[in-house]
């Protein structure tokens, strides 16, 4: 199993990344319907079978902080309105909020070994002012 983590740009929240689900494939012409979140990136996964064997997510890093990830469902060919060559990546809606980690700036994307990802927050864990504390703790190394 492996995993991908991806700079959000632009988004400053998980809030804001939410209020993308329903709007973003739409920017670009593409339609998959309601039920999924789609990101389009410039080339394909090589290592994308084994994203989809394993159960992979991308993980997302908002403001230097991986704050949530979102099931990978499949891989789709495209092309952009310039007629190169792309990748959609489509997946779940569902978001699922992580452990605040912290995380540099980096281009593209990375592959992200099981091992290496922040763990889910535990549901009752999502309340108001507990992401801060939990991303203070991180950020002091001792999460």
């Amino acid at each position: 199993m492996i995993h991908l983590v991806k700079l959000c740009v632009g988004v400053s929240s998980f809030e804001e990344l939410e209020s993308y689900r329903d709007e973003r494939a739409h920017w670009w012409g593409a339609d998959y319907g309601e039920e999924v979140h789609v990101h389009r990136t410039r080339t394909m996964p090589k290592r994308g079978d084994e994203l989809l064997a394993g159960g992979g997510s991308i993980y997302w890093v908002i403001s230097g902080v991986i704050r949530c990830r979102q099931p990978i469902l499949r891989f789709q060919a495209a092309t952009d309105k310039e007629g190169k060559d792309c990748c959609d990546i489509i997946m779940s809606r569902d978001m699922v909020r992580t452990l605040p980690y912290p995380k540099r700036p980096f281009q593209g994307w990375r592959y992200l070994e099981p091992k290496d990802a922040p763990p889910d927050m535990a549901t009752g864990a999502q309340e108001e002012g507990s992401e801060f504390i939990a991303e203070e703790l991180a950020r002091l190394g001792l999460l």
